[in-house]
């Protein structure tokens, strides 16, 4: 389960796409979460994914 604190779920978010996972889609699949709400919560703070990086920036 990813955390509801935007500023923890970017750095869980951003860890387990650079050590787990080729891209947002698989994570969310891996880790049962809602693309768009795990999007959201991260712009909410001002961070988008970036695809080529695959990292929130």
């Amino acid at each position: 389960m990813l955390p509801k604190d935007p500023v923890l779920l970017l750095s869980v978010v951003n860890t387990k796409l650079r050590d787990s996972y080729p891209n947002l889609e698989e994570l969310c699949h891996g880790e049962d979460a809602d693309p768009d709400q795990v999007t959201n919560a991260l712009a909410a703070i001002g961070y988008t994914y970036q695809p080529d990086q695959n990292q929130f920036r």
